[in-house]
């Protein structure tokens, strides 16, 4: 988790401390990240980070020279970018989104009508459609995750809602929890959800066209079935693309000689 341990946002389900001012960020952070996760030798990497709305541009430079020095160091490693909302900023989502990344994450939490109650009062579900649709169109083939917290009272029509509204902005990959209250001062939970209801909301988004969803009371918005799922479609997308670039090469001479 990149910027420190203090978010500026009060959501209702979290637990991260939070305050009006955290200390400042550590301008090394980008290059001991970086540094660190090269020793590693990984070959996915989730960075998150807190909500930094007293920063001027909500800590997107610094989470996207994050991305730079990894890439930078570990050209090979895929980096997933599980970021905030930058108050709506969409340039400072176009400059995560524009780093290097392969897969750009933002979530929603909860669908649309729970949104005031659930989440931070700066945060909506708008304004989360509205990034993941520009993080979709700034690079070519960029992939774009969401993830969903069930159990906190929202109705079937509300979840096919979301789920609509997500393809609609051609988001790629979503997964399903249950929403555990992490303190006795946080939202109790509605519902405990059965792991039956969540295979069939896991059927449901995937026969609607979504490339991937993990669906299940224990599955987090960073999950290792769907890391590796992910990275193996990067991959296969790669070896096409340089199938293709090989297949136009040995075009040129024949082309010439025409």
């Amino acid at each position: 988790m990149l910027m420190g341990d203090t978010c500026t946002r009060g959501c209702r389900f979290c637990s991260v401390k939070t305050s009006r001012a955290p200390p400042p960020l550590d301008p090394h952070e980008p290059e001991h990240t970086a540094e660190a996760l090269k020793r590693w030798g990984l070959g996915y990497v989730v960075l998150t980070s807190v909500d930094r709305d007293d920063l001027a541009d909500g800590g997107a430079h610094h989470f996207a020279e994050t991305v730079r020095k990894i890439k930078d160091k570990a050209p090979g490693m895929l980096v997933e970018a599980l970021t905030g909302d930058y108050g709506g900023d969409l340039e400072m989502v176009d400059l995560v989104a524009g780093s290097g990344l392969d897969v750009y994450a933002h979530n929603v939490e909860t669908v649309e009508a729970l949104t005031p109650a659930v989440r931070d009062r700066r945060a909506g579900f708008r304004q989360s459609l509205r990034v993941l649709e520009r993080a979709k169109g700034v690079g070519a083939g960029m992939i774009t995750k969401t993830s969903v917290m069930l159990g906190l009272g929202e109705t079937e029509e509300q979840v096919w809602e979301m789920l609509r509204e997500l393809r609609n902005v051609h988001v790629d990959v979503v997964t399903f929890g249950q929403y555990m209250q992490p303190t006795k001062r946080h939202m109790p939970v509605h519902t405990y959800v059965t792991p039956a209801v969540f295979e069939t909301w896991r059927q449901r988004a995937l026969d609607m066209g979504f490339l991937y969803c993990a669906s299940g009371p224990l599955v987090r918005s960073s999950y290792k079935a769907g890391e590796a799922f992910i990275e193996n479609v990067i991959k296969k997308r790669e070896r096409r693309r340089d199938v293709t670039v090989v297949e136009e090469l040995g075009e040129l001479p024949r082309a010439a000689s025409i």
